[in-house]
């Protein structure tokens, strides 16, 4: 017995073919609703040019976890304003997207302070974020150069130098071979003669900075002879690669703070840092002008300006020109001085630049002296040793000058050689002769002694004016004591030729004189056949 099948006329809803499109529709508008629900505002951040980021690739992170994506990237109206690059971010960065938040591009770079970004090398280039909860809204963000960097872990200090000390930003900062903290801004000062160094140190060890604290560059070699041996220090790999910024802090001023205001010296080394210092920590320069007619070639830029022995100052500019009417080269040095040197204690109300022009007035001169004996290097010298009549600094449009003294020589070797002319030129065998009349013509004792006085003082005064001078300060010890002894001989002569009563007396005591003086003379005789043989022998010996 067969059943007749019947066809169905009624919809199954669960069979039919369309369930499938059904059930894609509800998922994809799940997933809309999803996609909207988290999706947060849209923000533009404004960076001076783009640095490998992609639009549609590359996302924003915070705290490294992604919150946003780059959706546009536009250039400005005008090219030199930067590029605009537009952010979807997710609905909870909402909160964080606020006057607050700091946006920089984290890229591959390498740099003294090593190697960084490196997870971009797979993730690709992308925005980093830092902010607080907190603030109101802002959908438009100025991006920074460089990664942020919070200031409640730490404190910025000031740090002044004249040359810059080949610092840059990002140099670390050590303390006791410890990486505390790195250079931040590296900037022309407003004086434009000093380059002025902001650091970050770390907040651990700001404990550790004190007003009297000392700042200098890591040298790469390092001399030390203040135990009387040589030690020779390299400083480690990581100092020769990155260079670096140390501080030492005594341990007697640790509770005190460091004013917002102070500003610290920069050092070219470890060794200028721990030299004696004077003038106040905070630098107060003034340029000067010097013009001379003496030649200065060997005058350098940068050659040191001292007083009393101190480096106060430096030489900033030399410039020249040629006098038709004298054939010479006439120069304008331009110096800088420190004039905190000059301050007072016992005055707090008189600054140190009064108290210079006060000096000025009173005696205090520029000199252009040699540096070195054997280079004849040269630099310049505030001094009142000096034979000059008063003087005051000259006022003008753009620097004040300075009331400069003549220099007679630029080495030694040439005033050695003027001074030994001079001795040569004494009539020292005429005064034996003298001497040798008196002894031999006794009759007559009185007109003898009376030549014999004359050529004796004629000599002595000669001698005198010759040992007053500067330049015989600095001979040897060898001609000083020569010198010295011949002016003894010779002023115990006069004394026996004035006070002679008989011919025997006269006869015993000038011939014990004349043999002393004889000696001398012939000590002396030797000494300068040795300078004429060899002149470098006044500083090495006779070879």
């Amino acid at each position: 017995m067969s059943r007749e099948i019947k066809e169905s006329s009624k919809f199954n809803f669960l069979t039919s073919i369309w369930i499938v499109p059904i059930i894609a529709l509800i998922i994809a508008g799940w997933l809309a609703y999803q996609h909207f629900e988290q999706r947060g505002p849209e923000i533009k951040i404004i960076f001076p040019q783009n640095e490998g980021l992609v639009a549609g690739q590359s996302v924003v992170k915070f705290r490294k976890v992604p919150i946003g994506k780059v959706t546009k990237i536009e250039i400005r109206d005008k090219p030199d304003d930067g590029v605009v690059v537009t952010v979807r971010m997710n609905k909870d960065a909402t909160p964080y997207m606020t006057e607050k938040a700091k946006f920089w591009i984290v890229k591959p770079e390498v740099g003294i302070a090593g190697v960084s970004g490196l997870d971009t090398l797979i993730s690709g280039t992308y925005i980093d974020v830092y902010s607080e909860e907190g603030g109101t809204f802002r959908e438009k963000h100025i991006g920074l150069l460089h990664p942020f960097l919070n200031t409640s872990g730490g404190e910025y200090f000031h740090l002044s130098s004249f040359s810059g000390n080949s610092v840059l930003v990002g140099t670390p900062i050590y303390y006791k071979n410890i990486n505390v903290g790195q250079v931040e801004y590296v900037y022309l000062g407003l004086d434009e003669t000093r380059v002025d160094v902001i650091i970050f140190i770390n907040k651990e060890y700001v404990p550790f900075i004190h007003p009297d604290s000392k700042f200098w560059t890591n040298s790469i070699v390092n001399f030390d002879y203040s135990k009387g041996n040589i030690d020779v220090n390299l400083a480690p790999m990581k100092h020769i690669l990155q260079g670096g910024i140390s501080f030492s802090s005594p341990t007697e001023n640790r509770d005190v703070v460091v004013e917002d205001k102070h500003v610290f010296i920069l050092y070219e080394s470890k060794t200028k840092a721990e030299s004696k210092q004077i003038g106040s920590a905070t630098k107060k320069i003034k340029k000067f002008l010097l013009k001379t007619k003496d030649s200065i070639a060997n005058l350098k830029i940068e050659s040191p300006v001292r007083f009393d022995g101190f480096d106060i100052g430096e030489v900033s500019n030399i410039s020249l020109s040629y006098d038709k009417a004298t054939h010479t080269m006439l120069g304008e040095v331009l110096i800088y001085i420190d004039t905190s040197v000059f301050e007072d204690k016992n005055e707090v109300n008189t600054s140190g630049l009064i108290n210079l022009y006060e000096a000025v007035n009173q005696g205090l001169r520029a000199k252009i002296s040699p540096l070195d004996p054997i280079t004849g290097m040269l630099y310049v010298d505030l001094t009142f040793k000096h034979h000059d009549g008063p003087a005051k600094i000259i006022e003008s449009e753009n620097y004040a000058q300075l009331p400069l003294v003549s220099y007679y020589s630029t080495d030694i070797i040439s005033t050695v050689g003027k001074i030994l002319d001079k001795i040569n030129q004494l009539p020292l065998q005429n005064l034996l002769s003298s001497i040798q009349n008196v002894v031999d013509k006794s009759e007559a004792p009185i007109e003898n002694a009376n030549a014999v006085l004359l050529s004796l003082e004629k000599t002595i005064k000669n001698i005198q004016a010759m040992t007053e001078k500067e330049s015989f300060a600095v001979l040897p010890d060898e001609l000083n004591k020569a010198l010295n002894e011949v002016t003894k001989t010779l002023k115990s002569t006069r004394k026996v030729v004035r006070g002679y009563d008989s011919d025997s007396l006269v006869k015993q005591q000038l011939a014990q004189t004349l043999q002393v003086l004889t000696k001398t003379s012939q000590e002396m005789q030797v000494f300068l056949r040795m300078l004429n043989r060899n002149p470098n022998s006044l500083i090495f010996g006779d070879n």
